[in-house]
C-alpha cells in the first residue's frame, strides 16, 4: 500500500505490505447480526406507570342491565360517569401486558463472532465497490484501504485536517455528509435528537498526539483506536463499506493485534458449488447412480396388471389362483345340474 504525505497528500515512494486481515472472509450474515445486537445494549430502560389506567373507582353493574360486564365509572352528572375502566379496550384503560423495566434489554455477543464481525467489516472497507455502494464518495481518492504517513496523529488544528482531505480526495466524503444534515422526521426531533446527519470517513490512528481535536469538527467524520475497533461504527447500520482513512502507525499495528493464525477463515476455498460437482475430476471418479424403473404415477394399479404386479409380485398368483377357484366353482355347478 502506498503512503500519503501528512502534509500535501502527495503520494511517498515508501510501501506498506497489505496486513493480513484484509484477506478476511466477508460475511455480511455475521456482521448484520452482531450489529444488530450489539446496538441493542445502548438503549435505555422504559416502562408504563405502574397505577395507569387503574387511577379512577369504578366497579361492573352485573348482569341484567343489557350491557357489558365491564367495570364503569361511579358518579353522575358528566360525560365520564357510567363509561367502561380498567380494561384494555376502555378509554383511559391499562394497556395489555404493560411494559417493565425489568423486561431483558441487553444483548450477550460471543467474542469470537465480535471478532468475526470486525475482521469482516474490515476486509469490506477495501474493495471500492461496497465502498461507492454505500454512498462514499471515492472517485478521487488513489487506492484503498487509504493510508496516510505518521505524522498525521500529530495534527491539532481543523485546518490541517482539511488540507490533508482535500489533498487525498476525500473530503467530497465530508462535504457529502455535510449537505446531508437535516432534521429528522419524527419524535426524535424533541427528544434532544433534532438533526441527522449521514456518515463520512472513519479516521484510525494509534496515538492520539492532537488527532482527536483536529479531526473532530469535520461533519460526519468519526475516531477510533485501532485497538479499540467498534463494528457500530466499522459497519454503521450493519451494512458493510465504511471508507476508513488509515495512519500509518495504525495500519502497521493490524499484523500484531490480529495476526493472520487467529483470523477466520474460509470453510469453501471456492464458493461455487455447483461448478465444483460439475467438474471433471469429480465426474470422473464419481459411480454412476443405477436407474430405478418406476411405475408411471399416471397409471392406476388396480386398473392396470402390470403396473399392480411392479408393485407387488405376489399379485400375479393371487390374481391366477383367484381364476383358477372360479373355473373350479363353475365346473362343480355344472356338473350338478
Amino acid at each position: 500500500m502506498s503512503i500519503h504525505g501528512c502534509e500535501d497528500g502527495a503520494l511517498i515512494s515508501r510501501q506498506l505490505p497489505l496486513p493480513s486481515i484484509f484477506k478476511a472472509p466477508i460475511r455480511p450474515d455475521v456482521v448484520h447480526f452482531v450489529h444488530s445486537n450489539i446496538a441493542k445494549n445502548h438503549r435505555q430502560a422504559y416502562a408504563v406507570s405502574k397505577e395507569a389506567g387503574h387511577q379512577t373507582s369504578a366497579e361492573s353493574w352485573g348482569t341484567g342491565r343489557a350491557v357489558a360486564r365491564i367495570p364503569r365509572v361511579r358518579g353522575g352528572g358528566t360525560h365520564r360517569s357510567g363509561q367502561g375502566a380498567y380494561g384494555n379496550m376502555c378509554r383511559s384503560g391499562r394497556m395489555f401486558a404493560p411494559t417493565k423495566t425489568w423486561r431483558k434489554w441487553h444483548r450477550r455477543v460471543n467474542r469470537k463472532m465480535r471478532k468475526y464481525a470486525i475482521c469482516s467489516a474490515v476486509a469490506a472497507s477495501a474493495i471500492p465497490g461496497l465502498l461507492m455502494a454505500r454512498g462514499h464518495k471515492v472517485e478521487k481518492v488513489n487506492e484503498v484501504p487509504c493510508v496516510v504517513e505518521a505524522g498525521v496523529e500529530n495534527f491539532s488544528k481543523t485546518k490541517q485536517a482539511v488540507t490533508l482531505m482535500k489533498a487525498i480526495g476525500a473530503y467530497d466524503d465530508v462535504e457529502k455528509a455535510k449537505e446531508s444534515r437535516k432534521v429528522r422526521t419524527g419524535v426524535g426531533k424533541i427528544r434532544n435528537r433534532r438533526h441527522v446527519m449521514r456518515k463520512g470517513p472513519l479516521v484510525i490512528y494509534a496515538n492520539d498526539n492532537g488527532i482527536t481535536r483536529a479531526f473532530r469538527n469535520l461533519p460526519g467524520v468519526t475516531l477510533l483506536n485501532v485497538s479499540r475497533l467498534n463494528i457500530l461504527h466499522l459497519a454503521p447500520g450493519g451494512h458493510l463499506g465504511r471508507f476508513i482513512v488509515w495512519t500509518e502507525a495504525a495500519f502497521k499495528a493490524l499484523n500484531e493485534i490480529y495476526p493472520s493464525s487467529s483470523l477466520p477463515r474460509d470453510m469453501m476455498k471456492n464458493a461455487d458449488l455447483t461448478r465444483i460437482i460439475n467438474s471433471d475430476e469429480i465426474q470422473r471418479v464419481v459411480r454412476p447412480t443405477k436407474t430405478v424403473k418406476r411405475p408411471s404415477i399416471k397409471k392406476n394399479p388396480l386398473k392396470n396388471v402390470n403396473v399392480m404386479v411392479r408393485l407387488n409380485p405376489y399379485a400375479k398368483i393371487a390374481k391366477r389362483a383367484a381364476t383358477l377357484a372360479l373355473l373350479k366353482r363353475a365346473k362343480a355347478r355344472a356338473a350338478v345340474s
